[in-house]
């Protein structure tokens, strides 16, 4: 059992946990709580290690590196080589969303519609704790594709000014281009796709990017049925 606050492995959850960098350089990350462990578990993608409190790891060691409200009881540290791979007709492509609860939740819905997810540069990461508790272990099963790698067919979703999202073709293959949350989408990242816009009743601005990602899935799934 793990008694020592300066043993490696906890060492190496805080890095990963904090920083970005480190997820990247190493290959790995860390999922926190029983639902994702038992997620990763069901996809069938093993933990490098595996962290639990009372039994590899002092419990008080475990809550101090843990960015839970609540500490975790379990940590596993996982490779990013091992999550899915390939691409799907459906994609949800996300240009610059910076928030990570919006690239989790966003991830969660992929999932449940049976698409891949794109990212751009300047995205939030994935893999970071926040997406990874608002992916709901959906990072397990949904794969992440490159950004070049998505059916060329696009539908741009625009606050406005686009045709109704209903109007629009959605039988796949093809791309929901989604924009950031604020900036939304540069007229060159929509070069080329069709624009639709979600309608709104009178008043509202627009709506939260994960809820629009949500409704455009809800559609897509409709094209296809």
């Amino acid at each position: 059992m793990i008694t020592s606050k300066d043993n490696e492995t906890l060492k190496l959850v805080r890095k990963l946990l904090g920083q970005r960098k480190h997820r990247h350089e190493t290959g790995l990350f860390a999922a926190e709580g029983e639902d994702l462990v038992a997620a990763a578990r069901h996809a069938g993608i093993e933990p490098v290690h595996l962290l639990t409190a009372g039994e590899t790891v002092d419990a008080d060691l475990l809550s101090r590196v843990s960015t839970l409200p609540h500490p975790a009881r379990v940590i596993g540290i996982y490779r990013g080589a091992h999550l899915p791979t390939g691409r799907r007709d459906v994609c949800l492509a996300l240009w610059r969303l910076s928030d990570p609860g919006n690239v989790g939740t966003l991830l969660r819905s992929a999932d449940a519609f049976g698409a891949c997810v794109a990212l751009s540069e300047g995205c939030a990461d994935p893999l970071s704790p926040k997406a990874l508790r608002a992916s709901a272990g959906a990072i397990f099963r949904a794969p992440i594709v490159d950004w070049n790698d998505r059916p060329a067919r696009c539908v741009a979703l625009v606050a406005h000014g686009g045709r109704p999202l209903a109007e629009a073709s959605l039988a796949p293959p093809v791309t929901l281009l989604l924009g950031a949350e604020r900036a939304g989408l540069p007229d060159e990242q929509a070069t080329g796709c069709y624009r639709a816009t979600i309608p709104v009743a009178d008043g509202s601005e627009s709506m939260n990017v994960a809820a629009a990602g949500a409704i455009a899935l809800y559609e897509a799934s409709r094209a296809t049925g």
